[in-house]
């Protein structure tokens, strides 16, 4: 372990926790868009309410972590940079709109394609690309004109601040991740389904484990490697520079979280017997999710993290960008499902 370097270290650690995840997207149903969907549309709320037991298991295992000096959460950048609550909504209605022009999110893109569906191999690259545009490329300057988004000069979040109104925090985390699973369990066609609920708890899990990973490497390494949890925007295109350019040197979390999801759908797709390569037959379709990548990709990097990594990692660490986020991306991708089912116009 010694002989191994830090970053092959990390990579390693984010494998394990996307493996789970991706397993858990093919074998639980987790995902984003598709809980929406089949809540809205299909008169069905299993998936939305496993998020409830997704986020109360992360919740709970993140601030036992904390507790028990297992996590460092004040190292990532959750709490390192300051929140702008106008880049949270802004950039996830951008990316909630993109994610249902797209027809996925980028992890649930990169579930797709490890099922063996080409057209997400598009909407991946493509996030990937729109996301470097808008982290480091043309559209940096204005996106950190329009979305700045300074150090943070002192401790902030959830806990913190209501810290400052008298609330404890044991009860601030003990109402927030209990509150979450009540509404996740408390849904009886859920409850009918303890396969799907157990894959939510490894789900969870998954962003505990990396949390805690890599505050212990952060220390050993002296901080050569950040505290982290699972996020598919940036990550994305991380990745694709490591695959066209780098050596095992240039390995990270992020390259080995991408590649774990896609392991882990590949190998959720074969025991489900689901495997089965796809292409877009219609050029107006591939149009429209090459579109809605690219917001993805943009939205994404303003708010700082996808529907994982605000929706689930975010809020695991109790920051307000996390629910914030969730909410606008959840409203964005509404607006997007309403347009291409039926248009905005009421009767």
């Amino acid at each position: 372990m010694d002989a191994m370097p830090f970053g092959l270290i990390a990579a390693l650690v984010g494998l394990l926790g996307g493996l789970v995840l991706g397993l858990a997207a093919r074998l639980g149903d987790f995902c984003t868009l598709g809980a929406l969907e089949s809540a809205i549309y299909g008169r069905d709320q299993s998936r939305m309410r496993l998020w409830g037991i997704v986020l109360g298991v992360a919740i709970l295992g993140t601030q036992t972590g904390v507790i028990l000096g297992w996590i460092d959460l004040g190292s990532s950048m959750y709490q390192a940079i300051s929140w702008n609550p106008v880049a949270s909504v802004a950039g996830g209605l951008i990316f909630g709109y993109g994610m249902a022009m797209a027809g996925n999110c980028g992890f649930g893109a990169l579930v797709r394609f490890g099922g063996g569906d080409l057209r997400s191999l598009v909407v991946v690259v493509v996030m990937g690309i729109f996301g470097f545009v808008a982290l480091s490329g043309p559209l940096a300057p204005l996106r950190v004109a329009l979305f700045p988004q300074p150090a943070a000069t002192g401790p902030q979040g959830m806990i913190h601040d209501l810290q400052t109104l008298g609330i404890p925090a044991a009860a601030t985390v003990a109402a927030v991740a209990i509150l979450c699973l009540a509404w996740g369990l408390s849904h009886a066609p859920l409850r009918a389904r303890p396969q799907m609920m157990a894959w939510g708890v490894a789900a969870g899990l998954a962003v505990v484990w990396c949390f805690a990973a890599t505050s212990w490497l952060a220390d050993a390494s002296l901080n050569e490697i950040a505290v982290e949890g699972p996020s598919f925007t940036a990550p994305v295109g991380r990745t694709l520079i490591y695959l066209m350019t780098s050596t095992a040197g240039g390995i990270t979390f992020s390259v080995g979280s991408v590649v774990g999801v896609l392991a882990g759908a590949l190998a959720g797709s074969m025991i489900r017997g689901l495997f089965q390569w796809e292409a877009c037959e219609d050029p107006r379709e591939l149009g429209r999710q090459v579109g809605g990548a690219a917001m993805m990709g943009i939205g994404g990097v303003i708010a700082m993290g996808c529907s994982v990594g605000q929706g689930v990692t975010a809020t695991a660490a109790l920051a307000w960008s996390g629910p914030v986020t969730l909410a606008a991306i959840a409203l964005g991708a509404w607006l997007g499902l309403r347009q291409l089912i039926g248009g905005f116009q009421t009767e």
